[in-house]
């Protein structure tokens, strides 16, 4: 199975990536037990992320990999072998297909799935040379009753070469409420993506997350792309 949807593009200057693209389960797991309704909830992908990167990355002209599988197959954006990379449970929905599995099943997804989407990364960058790395997320509007105001985030560790430019860049919209590490503080424990290859190569890389319901249609993807386009296209053709 190939893992990755690559869209090409003409920039070497960025890549753009979507670790949680898609819901889908490959049909040798069965759906993980799981019902339609359930694999379209967030437990399964980041609602409206991956037609926002694809929007996005053909807007500026840049190559992106968005990942062909649900995060509950296992998740390319936490590390092998955390408890939570394969989750039972998850934002209180039970994966049946995930319960009890055995090591031998868990070195297979990863070989099949979880290695192969980043190697995928890995030569993308080597082909570019030294590219920005932006991935793109989406969060839950709502989580156990308690609102999150934010339109949408910028995640960052210490590294704030591209943070920075484009916190400030969005913020000059005055209509949107934009978080600094919020909802989730920078790259922390819960990612693994940017922090695995930025690190290796030395790249800037962040991460932007935006609000699901402002993205969950066709509509809000538009808006969000050319906002977005307008930020990052100033963070990677900053005036002279």
């Amino acid at each position: 199975m190939d893992v990755a949807d690559f869209l090409p593009g003409a920039r070497r200057d960025a890549l753009l990536i979507c670790d949680h693209a898609s819901n889908s389960v490959p049909a040798e797991l069965a759906d993980l037990g799981l019902d339609a309704s359930a694999l379209a909830q967030h437990v399964a992908w980041d609602i409206g992320a991956g037609p926002l990167t694809a929007r996005l990355a053909e807007r500026l002209g840049a190559p992106a990999l968005l990942c062909r599988y649900s995060r509950l197959v296992i998740d390319p954006n936490r590390a092998e072998g955390r408890a939570d990379s394969i989750p039972a449970l998850s934002h209180g929905v039970r994966i049946p297909g995930n319960e009890g599995l055995d090591a031998a099943e868990c070195e297979r997804r990863a070989a099949a799935y979880h290695r192969p989407w980043h190697a995928r990364i890995a030569a993308e960058i080597r082909r570019l040379g030294a590219p920005a790395l932006v991935a793109v997320h989406s969060f839950a509007p709502d989580v156990g009753g308690a609102g999150r105001p934010w339109h949408a985030a910028v995640l960052h560790d210490d590294d704030m070469r591209l943070a920075r430019p484009l916190l400030r860049a969005l913020r000059r919209r005055a209509e949107l409420h934009v978080g600094d590490n919020e909802p989730y503080t920078g790259y922390s424990d819960l990612t693994f993506t940017l922090p695995r290859h930025a690190g290796v190569f030395g790249l800037p890389s962040v991460a932007i997350e935006v609000r699901q319901d402002l993205i969950a249609d066709a509509g809000g993807v538009e808006r969000w792309a050319e906002i977005l386009d307008g930020a990052v296209r100033e963070i990677l053709e900053p005036p002279a």
